[in-house]
């Protein structure tokens, strides 16, 4: 196990989601908490970081609060169109940090979760959930491995709020995070209460002959730089807004200019990962496939921060998009190299392989989803 890297979510039963299979709820009660403190802290840090980086930027981000993987309440029924109506009440949330406390804590010390893990993992939440008295129904909580028929139509919500990219350095970037998080453990049950927790997204990109595209980061860049990373960034909240139409500033983007609208945040988070590759590979929306959603991998390294990891198809060979990634994209200084591996030595990665220590968290991360959900293995239905 890596303890950079670990699997919240993962969609091996489906092979991956697709669009139409995901929804998002979007409420204030995802932001993060806070208080006066804390703020001045973040300030501080913000401060500092400005000095000495005067280029950076705060954007707006979404923020990942909770997850629900659901399923038909009726399996065997494969015309049924029932869908659980997901209530996030005061009282279900309590219960849903206590669920994310021990999701949590699993992560940290197993490193990874996966398939042959599930069963346990489910066990040790039910066992949390036994001792409330919430009337809700605990099979939201069971993400992980919820029973279902393989042939059940699966429905991924994201519970998210919003954060800025300041809020992210002073919190999961700040040297007190490990004081955050204990406070968020004793006055929330929730580790990340405290945390901005934008949600990133990252692309397992294959080839036309059967080659992943890594890049390697730049040693100018703010994170891991010169290690072997994937095409990834973040869904934006500022293009959700435009395309509704809503010209803000980024101080201005509030939750309620989209939520009478959360497909069109849906659609940003699966568009926003092919955006990413256009702008740091240099590869043309043309050639890119219909991105699938494998899960969501924490990084470690900056405190849990998650993000979704998708598996997209590319029409063109890896000669040629080496000749594209060269040619220079809009993001072509954020890396220094564009590097290939088979598809079969990707399968076969792990913390023994030399290769294994030049990625990044969020890489590794991809990695493990992509082995585990094997998106682009033999057909099945979603």
């Amino acid at each position: 196990m890596d303890p950079e890297v670990s699997v919240l979510l993962q969609c091996a039963r489906w092979r991956g989601l697709l669009e139409s299979q995901v929804q998002v709820e979007l409420s204030e009660r995802f932001n993060r908490q806070t208080d006066p403190a804390l703020e001045h802290h973040i300030d501080e840090i913000w401060t500092e970081r400005l000095s000495k980086e005067p280029w950076l930027f705060n954007g707006a981000k979404f923020r990942l609060h909770s997850f629900c993987l659901a399923s038909p309440i009726h399996p065997s029924s494969s015309n049924s169109s029932y869908v659980p109506n997901f209530d996030f009440s005061e009282d279900q949330n309590r219960h849903r940090g206590e669920y994310e406390a021990v999701q949590n804590g699993l992560d940290i010390r197993n490193g990874c979760i996966n398939q042959a893990e599930n069963e346990c993992i489910s066990q040790q939440i039910d066992n949390v959930l036994s001792q409330s008295s919430s009337s809700c129904d605990y099979r939201e909580f069971r993400s992980i491995a919820p029973e279902c028929s393989p042939h059940s139509e699966p429905l991924l919500t994201l519970g998210l709020g919003l954060t800025c990219y300041k809020d992210y350095l002073g919190t999961n970037w700040s040297r007190r995070v490990a004081e955050l998080r204990q406070r968020g453990v004793v006055e929330f049950s929730d580790p990340l209460a405290l945390l901005a927790q934008p949600l990133g997204v990252g692309a397992v990109l294959c080839t036309n002959d059967g080659q992943v595209v890594f890049i390697r980061r730049s040693q100018r860049v703010a994170e891991a730089g010169g290690l072997l990373d994937i095409p990834g960034g973040h869904p934006e909240p500022k293009v959700v807004c435009e395309r509704l139409g809503e010209a803000v500033n980024e101080e201005q983007i509030s939750l309620v200019m989209m939520q009478q609208r959360p497909d069109a945040v849906v659609s940003e988070l699966f568009s926003s990962v092919c955006a990413e590759i256009r702008d740091e590979v240099n590869i043309p929306l043309s050639s890119l496939g219909t991105p699938v959603l494998m899960g969501v991998a924490l990084n470690h390294t900056s405190a849990g921060r998650p993000s979704a990891e998708f598996f997209i198809s590319c029409s063109l060979t890896s000669n040629e998009v080496r000749k594209l990634y060269w040619k220079g994209g809009a993001e072509a200084n954020e890396s220094t190299d564009v590097v290939f591996l088979s598809r079969t030595e990707v399968l076969q990665l792990n913390r023994s392989s030399p290769l294994w220590s030049e990625l990044c968290p969020s890489a590794k991360g991809a990695m493990l989803l992509y082995q585990t959900v094997k998106p682009d293995g033999e057909s099945t239905s979603r």
